[in-house]
């Protein structure tokens, strides 16, 4: 549905994106993961056709952003971190404002527009000049405003940020229900929310993709040795030497904070659970706690991200484009 190739973007000597490649197939909801200034944001321009390339290009649904751009553009709905909306605008007239922007005839433009307002929660506001709703709501009538002419690609870029608990869970309840009939690309850094929407993870930094896949598959990739919890009643005296005594333990150590609790480090290649269960067995131990610590995301995302910028990628363009975006 989306393809980047050798996408590259330089402002003079600073290159902020570095030769990123990749696919999203349709159906997909994809996560772009990185820190702040790691480029998440200059490539979402590219992809949508915002910025121009120093070097690659990018496919949208068959057409090239470059040499087809009208086309291209038409599959893509683009949700900006900052969401250029007008204030004074009725929600109901400004997307009718963005209908006409879009190409669509009257009666398609009433359909589509009836659909968003029901699809995005919104038909309640629909009278309610834009300037005086929460911040959640204008996130919600941008949404409404990018999927108005029906894209195929749905691109959001940092879409919960600056929300609070219940709007955060609105919002992405939302976007799990676009991404029932959308190809999306969603970028941010809070990990819980790729965690919970996304199929797939790229992870982006200083420019550069850094690894790529499943939740899934990156954990196991990166999850290094086991670690073990195990805590016994009564704290056995000849426990240490037979647990250390097991093919495949590391390294064990005391939890100083719980009682008859130890912390074993394991060999990646073997799983301890099923040996350490039947030495307690046949020990005549009394197991109160037998659990394996999985590598979490936040663990491969501090491995991949070592050094963070300061300044966000948004100061970094000299021409200033991050301060008039106008959401497409």
């Amino acid at each position: 549905m989306l393809e980047a190739r050798n996408l590259t973007r330089r402002y003079g000597d600073f290159t902020a994106v570095r030769g990123i490649s990749f696919t999203v197939q349709e159906g997909e909801i994809l996560g772009i993961l990185g820190p702040n200034g790691a480029g998440k944001t200059t490539t979402l321009r590219m992809l949508t056709g915002f910025l121009p390339p120093s070097e690659g290009d990018v496919q949208v649904a068959g057409h090239d952003l470059a040499s087809a751009p009208l086309a291209a553009r038409r599959q893509i709905g683009y949700l900006p971190e900052n969401v250029a909306i007008y204030p004074e605008m009725r929600v109901e007239e400004y997307l009718r404002y963005r209908a006409r922007l879009q190409g669509l005839s009257g009666g398609e433009a009433r359909r589509s527009i009836a659909e968003v307002l029901d699809r995005c929660l919104i038909a309640d506001v629909r009278r309610q000049l834009v300037g005086t709703l929460s911040k959640g709501y204008r996130q919600r009538v941008g949404l409404a405003a990018a999927i108005l002419h029906k894209p195929r690609v749905v691109v959001l870029d940092e879409p919960t940020v600056g929300l609070d608990p219940k709007q955060i869970i609105a919002i992405r309840e939302l976007i799990r229900e676009l991404g029932q009939s959308h190809t999306i690309l969603l970028s941010t850094h809070i990990l819980p929310e790729v965690e919970l929407l996304c199929d797939r993870v790229l992870i982006i930094d200083q420019g550069q993709i850094q690894d790529q896949g499943t939740p899934q598959s990156l954990r196991e990739r990166w999850r290094g040795n086991s670690r073990i919890f195990l805590t016994l009643a009564d704290d056995p005296a000849a426990a240490e030497n037979a647990i250390t005594a097991l093919p495949g333990v590391v390294s064990l150590e005391r939890d100083p904070t719980v009682q008859g609790r130890w912390i074993l480090e394991g060999s990646r290649d073997v799983d301890l659970r099923a040996p350490l269960f039947h030495l307690a067995v046949e020990r005549d131990w009394v197991l109160l706690e037998l659990a394996e610590e999985k590598a979490s995301l936040e663990d491969i995302f501090v491995r991949l991200t070592t050094q963070e910028t300061t300044t966000s990628e948004t100061t970094a363009a000299p021409d200033g484009s991050e301060a008039t975006e106008v959401a497409s």
